[in-house]
């Protein structure tokens, strides 16, 4: 790792205050459209607005631990330990929304399916990348040896992405209780625009939400770096 400047610091403190700033007004506009503008479900009533909370909740974790996982290859291919601190500065924002998809998933299935919770392909396989998420922070407060411990998260990190395709082509490959998606890439995205533009404001407001944590504790990993004098890795 690059000599740590004070440049940096400035750098990451700014980001924040204007990732803060973007992040509040995307959300007010957000709730707006998904409160007040967007329609209710004719068939699920008003529960359907759980979607503008659980559906990016979703994507953004799946995202984010991709993500880590591509930086945990990264670290093992050219050694670079600014991978590994990026990539744990992201998994507790990760893991947070992976809490949030499983949460309001419950609350959202007692309504449409009389449930609080089903052992359903996709809701199980998410809780196995919560319990990833979970194992990869338990090992960074586990292990001390610095070394050890970034081999055992990458490990962790790219075991734990072979479950991402499970997770978006469950609802495909078994019989589930779980809804096919309805936003898709390459083919015709099922979800009227009276409900799409409202999601997609939530997704930008829930990214930025979490680059603004990963921002606030890549500031932290940094500061730790600094005091300890191992601005030389």
């Amino acid at each position: 790792m690059k000599f740590i400047k004070n440049y940096q610091f400035n750098l990451v403190r700014k980001s924040q205050k204007i990732v803060l700033g973007l992040f509040l007004i995307v959300l007010i506009l957000g709730l707006f459209e998904a409160l007040i503008l967007s329609p209710e479900d004719y068939l699920q009533g008003d529960s359907v607005r759980i979607m503008y909370v659980h559906v990016p909740s979703a994507w953004i974790s799946l995202g984010i631990f991709s993500l880590m996982a591509t930086l945990s290859i990264l670290v093992i291919v050219f050694k670079n330990k600014m991978f590994f601190l990026i990539a744990k500065s992201l998994a507790p924002s990760g893991f947070v929304f992976s809490l949030i998809a499983l949460v309001t998933g419950s609350i959202w299935g007692k309504p449409t399916w009389g449930t609080w919770w089903a052992w359903d392909a996709r809701i199980t396989s998410m809780l196995i990348l919560c319990i990833f998420y979970l194992m990869y922070l338990l090992a960074w407060r586990i292990f001390e040896n610095k070394d050890y411990v970034t081999k055992i998260t990458s490990f962790i990190a790219i075991l734990g992405f072979i479950n991402i395709p499970i997770i978006k082509f469950s609802v495909d490959w078994w019989s589930t209780l779980h809804q096919p998606s309805s936003v898709n890439v390459f083919s015709k995205t099922t979800i009227h625009f009276t409900m799409l533009i409202p999601l997609g404001i939530m997704t930008a407001a829930f990214a930025l939400f979490s680059l603004l944590i990963f921002l606030m504790k890549y500031n932290t990993e940094l500061i730790k770096i600094k005091n300890k004098g191992l601005d030389r890795l």
